[in-house]
């Protein structure tokens, strides 16, 4: 039986080895060679600490003394020194197990799957900041809002997901209106937005409809109740008594009941607070329930007789009105403040949302700041339910982008924190609220702040606790902590790499090797490495440790490190293009630890350096974009938008490398200025579509490119129609129209940079219909004009027509040609035996620690061999810095065969956590479910 098991389970597995490679297979051919990466972008800012050029001259005379004269003019701050280098601390809620953490949400939403489960998601984004996903986070939001049931959370979430989309913004959006598939909530829409607490559950005034009083409905239809006339000093408004009286309880308490105002004709309103335009407002209202003929300034007056007497109804409409007529910022300021004195929710709701559509630019103003900092506000705006932890987290998020010292952003987490309640929220604000008290070296108040979100469960913060024993000379106590954490807990890339700032000598060193072993995403360790190898003198050496990691993980601190080393080097071209490539990232970006403008630096630098004409930087261009090299395409074309800073089509180039390279919020702003700066309708059609398809909506962006169409048929109008088009799984009927829509577009003007990708699109369309002579003529084409990457569409044409060497040397020969060379190598594996397939896929790990698919070949490969342990292992190692779907899916496979049903399952919930709609982790979490009540 046993045998007959072994047989099967080895059966199975060489299956999975065969399906993964099929999966790889397929997934390289769709049709995304516009910008298709696995790339990831994440900025570590370096700390701020400063130095003289002479203290560096001094401790370093080994450095210094290779400079030669000019080079050390371009480095007035002298070279990088390890002391003044450390890791940020993670700002996020990082947890010791990932999985674990993930699964627990999962499980959280199942079992309360109808009930407002907004912060449940809430959680998933705080957790989510600490991986590279750019996806992740704002599907976090998304869900977050989808599941919010009232007007405050769906205002604040909306207004986040804005915020976070601010670099695709197109100008000449109206403020407040939804257009096509804007983030925002439209004004319109809030008083429709279900809000089940009611401001009025607490108003003792209903206790008004317990003392016996006629029902005033009964003169509501009618004059019979009799006239009532209201005076206003001189002046007097005749209103019909049952009409007034039906409008709240305490006014038919006084019309109609004991009181002395029943029997009387006339009423003395002078000093209740409503002008005469009011009370004919009041009375107006009570007849035809109509507010729209009413200015704001009487409508306020409605809004507060409403509040003085519980005329709900009157106060829902009048809150709900104003609420509808807020058009900008300042009538926001103005009227936020009767909108917290009237507790008029709507129109806090409304004033709120045009305050937080102006972030970070109205953060600092002094209304904005009255609104929301002292607790006095915060109190202020939760007696009409709008101050929430939700608000604190997204203001105080926004307060750290923008300035995370400034005294705002510690009253904004103070306010976070008193608005924490659930025990993630308390850790995370304490957290975040340490962090930036530990910048502003208040080492006594961030220390309490980590010992008390330790308490409420962050481990991470234990960090933050050993930081601040450094900053004040305890270097041995904080080894102990970070020590102590990695004795508990099983060991991870950041436990090594924290606890390497309070090592000596060599123990430093293997602290940073075992950092980066454990994480190879980690970028401090290999800007360490390189640091201490510039002290050494060793600056090529130095300028290869970096490329280790930028490589595969582009951030402007990795590339402002590399170009001193080109400088050290007095290679100023090579310094100039990290330089620019830098810019292209972060515009405003400042050297030398803040002290230079990189921009600034460029144009000192780019006197000693050969300058090219247009002519030169077009073909720099094709060369370096030929070559697979990303970073110095960007590089050129930061120089050729230096000489036309309005060339649309350099900026959407700009924005296809920054997409490759994972760059997405840089990528959105480059394409947004391409948009901006269109010279015609339908090329700025063309650009929003490609917005409209980068965040998610296909269909909005087929409908743009179609209108492109009919104004003008042009090369990138039918490339968008064809590429969005083929973003699905394609029938034989809607490939023919792809590739006819492909073939349109190369009858149109455009270069041979555009034209190459556009025939290695075709290409792969008629692969997918099996048209292996068609294709390979396509590929053909695009090589002619220089298009590398077409070696790769041309080599799979050559694996179908079974001549597996061809397809190798096609692959070689990309390798030879790439920069980039992960994608090639892995590429290259399915076309050999297993060794060799092994050697190259080792090889595109090291060079991209981020592609998932050598770990599930080498994991399904081993369980092929009945190497179970090292299998999961194999995928352990991977999933701690890279929790992917694929990864997480396989591992529960692998644990379901290995019956281990309760690890299976926990990797199948944080799998789901991440894609709910995952069927085969669906299908596999039912099965694992069943399998474990048999075997209980």
């Amino acid at each position: 039986m046993s045998t007959s098991r072994d047989n099967e389970k080895q059966q199975s597995n060489s299956r999975l080895v065969s399906l993964i490679r099929q999966c790889s297979a397929m997934r390289s051919f769709k049709l995304k060679d516009r910008c298709k990466t696995t790339q990831v972008h994440a900025y570590n800012p370096t700390t701020t600490t400063t130095t003289t050029s002479a203290c560096s001259k001094l401790h370093y005379p080994t450095i210094n003394s290779i400079l030669s004269e000019s080079a050390d003019s371009f480095l007035p701050y002298g070279l990088p020194t390890t002391n003044l280098y450390e890791p940020p601390l993670d700002l996020s809620l990082k947890s010791v197990d990932f999985v674990e953490s993930l699964a627990q949400l999962y499980l959280k939403v199942q079992m309360n799957p109808d009930f407002d489960n907004s912060l449940v998601y809430l959680e998933h984004y705080a957790l989510s900041q600490c991986l590279a996903d750019p996806k992740l986070q704002p599907t976090c939001l998304r869900s977050a809002r989808q599941r919010s049931l009232d007007v405050h959370s769906k205002v604040v979430l909306s207004s986040w997901l804005r915020f976070e989309r601010r670099e695709d913004e197109l100008v000449g959006s109206p403020p407040l209106y939804c257009i096509g598939k804007s983030a925002e909530l439209s004004r319109t829409a809030l008083p429709h937005v279900h809000h089940p607490h009611s401001i009025f559950e607490n108003c003792q005034c209903r206790a008004l409809s317990d003392l016996g009083i006629k029902d005033g409905n009964d003169f509501a239809s009618s004059e019979q109740g009799g006239r009532v006339c209201f005076r206003i000093g001189n002046e007097q408004v005749n209103c019909i008594r049952g009409k007034i009286a039906a409008l709240s309880a305490p006014l038919k308490a006084m019309l109609y009941g004991d009181f002395i105002e029943s029997d009387k004709e006339i009423i003395d309103f002078t000093h209740i607070g409503i002008s005469v335009d009011g009370m004919r407002a009041v009375d107006f209202y009570s007849r035809t329930r109509r507010l729209d003929s009413y200015t704001p300034n009487v409508l306020l007056e409605l809004l507060s007789f409403a509040n003085r007497f519980c005329c709900e109804e009157m106060k829902s409409a009048c809150d709900c009105y104003l609420a509808s007529l807020v058009s900008d910022i300042d009538e926001a300021l103005l009227l936020i403040d009767y909108a917290l004195e009237e507790r008029a929710h709507l129109l806090v709701a409304s004033c709120l949302q045009l305050m937080l559509r102006e972030l970070p630019g109205y953060l600092y103003n002094p209304k904005v700041l009255n609104t929301f900092c002292s607790s006095e506000a915060r109190e202020r705006l939760a007696t009409v339910g709008q101050a929430s932890f939700l608000l604190y987290y997204f203001l105080s998020q926004v307060a750290i982008d923008d300035n995370m010292m400034s005294n705002v952003t510690v009253m904004l987490l103070e306010r976070l924190k008193e608005c924490a309640s659930e025990g993630w929220q308390k850790a995370l604000a304490l957290h975040q609220l340490g962090c930036v008290l530990l910048g502003r070296k208040d080492f006594k108040e961030a220390h309490r702040c980590f010992e008390m979100a330790i308490e409420a469960g962050h481990v991470y913060s234990v960090v933050g606790v050993a930081r601040t024993k450094f900053r004040q000379g305890q270097r041995f106590l904080a080894y102990e902590l970070i020590n102590g954490i990695i004795s508990k807990y099983k060991p991870a890339g950041w436990m090594y790499q924290e606890r390497s700032l309070y090592s000596l000598g060599k123990q430093k060193i293997l602290d940073v090797d075992d950092a980066t072993k454990l994480d190879p995403t980690l970028s401090f360790p290999y800007k360490y490495r390189a640091i201490v190898m510039v002290e050494e003198s060793q600056i090529e050496a130095a300028i290869a440790e970096i490329n280790r990691i930028v490589g595969f993980k582009v951030s402007p601190d990795c590339l402002e490190l590399r170009a001193w080393c080109f400088i050290a080097l007095e290679d100023y071209q090579s310094a100039i293009r990290d330089i620019r490539a830098l810019l292209t990232l972060e515009p405003n970006y400042m050297m030398f630890r803040g002290k230079m403008r990189a921009d600034h630096l460029v144009e000192l630098l780019s006197q000693s350096v050969q300058p090219w004409s247009p002519a030169d930087c077009w073909m720099q261009l094709y060369d370096r974009w030929s070559s697979v090299d990303d970073i110095g395409s960007l590089a050129v074309i930061h120089q050729m938008l230096i000489n036309d800073p309005g060339r649309s089509v350099l900026q959407f180039r700009q924005s296809l490398l920054l997409l490759r390279l994972n760059c997405q919020k840089a990528a959105m702003r480059s394409l947004r200025l391409a948009r901006n700066h269109s010279t015609s309708k339908h090329e700025r059609l063309v650009y929003e579509g490609w917005i409209l398809y980068d965040t998610g909506h296909r269909e909005e962006a087929l409908s743009k490119a179609e209108e492109s169409i009919s104004l003008q048929r042009s090369f990138e109008a039918f490339f968008l129609k064809a590429y969005a088009l083929a973003d699905t799984t394609l029938d034989s009927e809607s490939s023919s129209f792809v590739i006819q829509l492909l073939e349109e577009a190369l009858k149109c003007p455009s270069d041979g940079l555009r034209k190459g990708q556009a025939l290695n699109n075709l290409g792969s369309i008629y692969v997918d219909c099996n048209k292996l002579d068609l294709a390979a003529d396509c590929y053909v084409s695009a090589l002619e004009i220089k298009h590398t990457r077409a070696h790769q569409g041309l080599a799979r044409v050559y694996h179908l027509k079974n001549d597996r060497r061809a397809a190798y040397d096609e692959m070689t020969k990309l390798i030879d040609k790439a920069q980039n060379k992960a994608s090639a190598y892995e590429k290259r594996s399915e076309y050999c035996d297993r060794d060799m397939a092994n050697s190259d896929l080792s090889m595109a790990t090291q060079l991209d620690p981020l592609r998932t698919y050598p770990y599930r070949y080498r994991a399904a490969v081993l369980m092929d061999d009945q190497k179970e342990t090292q299998a999961v292992e194999e995928l352990t190692r991977a999933i701690t810095f890279k929790p992917d779907l694929q990864m997480l899916n396989l591992r529960a496979a692998f644990h379901e065969s290995m019956t281990d049903f309760s690890r299976a399952l926990q990797d199948c919930e944080a799998a789901l956590c991440l894609d709910p709609n995952h069927k085969d982790t669906l299908n596999l979490y039912s099965r694992t479910h069943i399998q474990a009540r048999q075997n209980t």
